[in-house]
């Protein structure tokens, strides 16, 4: 018997060539044009152009706000010095979690841009309790949104103390929650790409990229669900319900979680719903900003699923039951 030759090259097998988006988009390109005539008719019904335009107007007000949380992400990443989140935030995490969440005015955004920011604050070394809730605060209370309130509520200025203390007084319920109850393997933030041996701008791009392409998916997957159930809810619900006050509440605190507004345009719709209560209104502006259908996308998109699944039922909760009580008090 003649022994294997140690020397003969073995072959390797030929790479499967994968599709890629190229091809994708060839693709969808053919298909437009084969099927151009059906499609034009189904695209003119009147329930597709509303689906449309409620998916383009969620897109066109989140995507700024999600650049520029990206963009503060990476300069987070790469710019900021891990020594600075030591000296910025009390080093007992329960000190941090109210520091963090009144730290939140500060950031002239929606809760698009939050996400990435407090992903990369974890990344950073900030405890995770302190992070979810500055991603909390930051939407409900930096300066754009509550003068947004203000300009949209010009009778009732009671609704922009309403609205920021209610909101800051979750984010910190939420944040204790999260050091009480949270688990570290419940969070698993994506991978990223190497950026030690980048040059800073380099890296800045890079990382950019990254999220970019991660939480956008997720901003589009949100979009749509928001845009598919708002065809579908009848309106005449809301006026079902308008006069049954802890109804009222609820169904608001659960419209703000399907409509999926930015924050930045949220108190305008809430405005327009002069049918209900203000502490029904302020339940719709209180929860909008913390859970709604693209947040929990991004959430579960940069957080992982698990984390989402928990996080953002509590939060409603949460949030529901405290803007009911601000509303209350206050309103």
């Amino acid at each position: 018997m003649r022994g294997t030759d140690s020397h003969t090259p073995v072959t390797a097998p030929p790479k499967r060539r994968r599709i890629g988006s190229v091809e994708v988009l060839a693709a969808v390109l053919i298909a437009l044009l084969l099927f151009r005539q059906p499609l034009a008719s189904v695209l003119s019904t009147p329930r597709l152009q509303t689906w449309t335009t409620v998916f383009v107007s969620v897109m066109v007000q989140a995507t700024p706000f999600l650049v520029f949380g990206v963009a503060l992400s990476a300069v987070i990443a790469v710019f900021v010095p891990r020594s600075f989140w030591a000296k910025a935030l009390p080093k007992h995490p329960a000190l941090a979690v109210p520091v963090a969440s009144c730290a939140g005015v500060i950031l002239p955004g929606c809760e698009c841009g939050s996400v990435p920011i407090a992903g990369s604050l974890i990344r950073r070394g900030v405890t995770p309790a302190a992070a979810l809730a500055f991603l909390l605060a930051a939407p409900a209370i930096n300066p754009i949104v509550l003068t947004a309130t203000a300009v949209a509520f010009p009778n009732n200025p009671e609704m922009v103390v309403a609205r920021g203390v209610a909101s800051v007084i979750v984010a910190m319920l939420m944040g204790w929650l999260w050091l009480r109850l949270g688990k570290a393997e419940w969070i698993r933030l994506p991978h990223r790409p190497e950026l030690d041996d980048l040059s800073r701008w380099r890296a800045f791009w890079a990382a950019c990229r990254h999220d970019i392409v991660h939480a956008g998916g997720f901003l589009v997957l949100g979009a749509m669900a928001a845009a598919t159930i708002n065809v579908l809810v009848p309106e005449s619900v809301l006026q079902r319900v308008a006069d049954q006050p802890v109804l009222a509440v609820i169904a608001l605190a659960g419209l703000a979680v399907l409509l999926s507004i930015c924050s930045e345009a949220d108190a305008f719709v809430a405005a327009s719903l002069s049918q209900f209560s203000l502490t029904a209104r302020l339940a719709f502006l209180v929860v909008g900003p913390m859970v709604d259908l693209k947040l929990i996308s991004m959430q579960a998109g940069v957080f992982g699923r698990r984390f989402a699944l928990r996080f953002a039922p509590a939060t409603f909760v949460t949030a529901v039951v405290v803007a009911a009580g601000i509303g209350w008090v206050l309103l």
